[in-house]
């Protein structure tokens, strides 16, 4: 797919009303009075001249922006807020005109018509939260977490979840059925749990032995799904058609229906559209602060979220605001001394430290699908130099302890136990 610049909203233009002159016929005008007339009209047309530069400077600096009556819309940033947890995932209102982010603790951050309805920010959760999802009026969300928990606010109902059940893997996803009396979730290994009025379709638990399960769409009438890995294979279920996999620029992280088949994006803000599903741009190529971590569709546009919270709208969904430019909060580390538990050196603390910053924004506890923790490592990489009998799973580890296993990674990989990836690249994936 082609790339394109994002959509952004156009400032108004100011635009200076020009009088109506009423014509009058001279044929009963004295000669006394016409000439009057004309010495009127010379000194008219200096000052008419004069006016017309005036409208002239007022029109350029309206077409530069600088002009300073002319009102240009603003939209909320995220200047001067302070994110305890990065956002992990967005949900657009029915109409386009307005988006829901969620952070891993929980927060909700509304824009546009999206009406704030709760959050579970501040509350003590047992796993970060890892997706939302919109009802069908726009009136409520759900938010889940990766141990399967489920949180309805406004006209969002809750029909269970599998919080509390041993779990293969984490959960992932989900998604409501049509007329939200229930919905589906879905774990990295491609299981689906259905509660409410949403049936089992089928599900990829053993078809992506190599790559985990990162999403689930439900077909418009709610009757089938898809599941998304992070290869960019998709897996159709039920009614869903199969539209063939995606060619993904890094890793799939998310897929949402439309026009009756699906869109893909990737970490790299890739956008592959299947099916009857409109592709209206992309930001392959173009440099982000932080990857893609979700994207969500309405009608014939999408809207996709990076991980500082950054919105980039396409087609029919409006930008009405992000919180780019927001500080992820960084817990401030302990001092430490010549050499601090598990044998690590002040130097391989701060090495770490600084890919923690550049890889996940200081959140050492982030839950990913195939890369988890603060430093971007791979479960597969954890559970292999993971020796040391710390959590299995590393989001779970304390920053100490991350370290730890990334030195005998570097020992066994990079050749040093000194060696840290390179921070300035924030290219990770180890």
């Amino acid at each position: 797919m082609h790339s394109a610049t994002p959509s952004t909203p156009v400032s108004p233009r100011t635009h200076t009303p020009v009088p109506k002159r009423h014509a009058h016929s001279p044929s009963h005008t004295t000669r006394a009075v016409l000439r009057r007339r004309r010495r009127v009209a010379a000194k008219a047309a200096g000052r008419a001249t004069v006016a017309g530069v005036a409208v002239s400077a007022t029109l350029v600096a309206s077409l530069l922006a600088t002009q300073p009556t002319a009102s240009a819309t603003t939209y909320p940033t995220g200047a001067g807020v302070v994110l305890n947890a990065p956002i992990v995932s967005v949900s657009a209102t029915p109409d386009g005109h307005g988006y829901w982010l969620v952070g891993a603790d929980g927060g909700v951050f509304a824009f546009g018509d999206a009406t704030f309805h709760g959050s579970v920010a501040g509350l003590n959760l047992n796993s970060p939260i890892v997706g939302i999802h919109s009802t069908a009026d726009g009136q409520g969300y759900w938010e889940v977490a990766a141990d399967g928990g489920v949180f309805a606010f406004g006209d969002a109902a809750f029909h269970g979840s599998v919080a509390g059940l041993p779990l293969n893997s984490p959960i992932v996803g989900i998604t409501p059925t049509a007329d939200g009396h229930g919905y589906w979730e879905v774990a990295a290994d491609g299981g689906v749990f259905n509660f409410g009025d949403a049936t089992y379709q089928g599900a990829a638990t053993t078809l992506s032995p190599t790559s985990p399960i990162v999403g689930i769409a439900a077909t418009a009438d709610r009757q089938g799904y898809w599941e998304l890995a992070a290869n960019g294979d998709v897996y159709a279920f039920g009614e869903a058609g199969f539209y063939g996999t995606v060619p993904v620029t890094g890793q799939a992280v998310g897929i949402d229906a439309a026009g009756g088949g699906y869109r893909v994006v990737s970490s790299a803000g890739g956008t592959y559209a299947a099916g009857g599903a409109a592709y209206e741009g992309s930001l392959v190529g173009l440099p982000l602060n932080r990857p893609i971590v979700g994207t969500s569709s309405t009608g014939s546009g999408y809207v996709d979220v990076a991980a500082d919270g950054g919105v980039f709208n396409f087609g029919s969904v409006g930008y009405y605001g992000s919180l780019g430019g927001s500080t992820l909060h960084v817990t401030a580390p302990a001092a430490a001394a010549t050499v601090v538990d598990y044998g690590l050196t002040p130097g391989q603390i701060a090495a770490w430290s600084q890919v923690n910053m550049c890889e996940e924004g200081g959140n050492w506890h982030v839950e990913g699908s195939v890369f988890a923790g603060g430093l971007g490592m791979s479960r597969a990489n954890w559970s292999q130099f993971n020796s040391f009998g710390f959590p299995a799973d590393e989001a779970a580890a304390t920053p100490d302890q991350q370290i730890r296993v990334a030195v005998a990674f570097a020992a066994r990989y990079y050749g040093s136990p000194y060696a840290a990836p390179d921070q300035g690249g924030c290219h990770g994936g180890y």
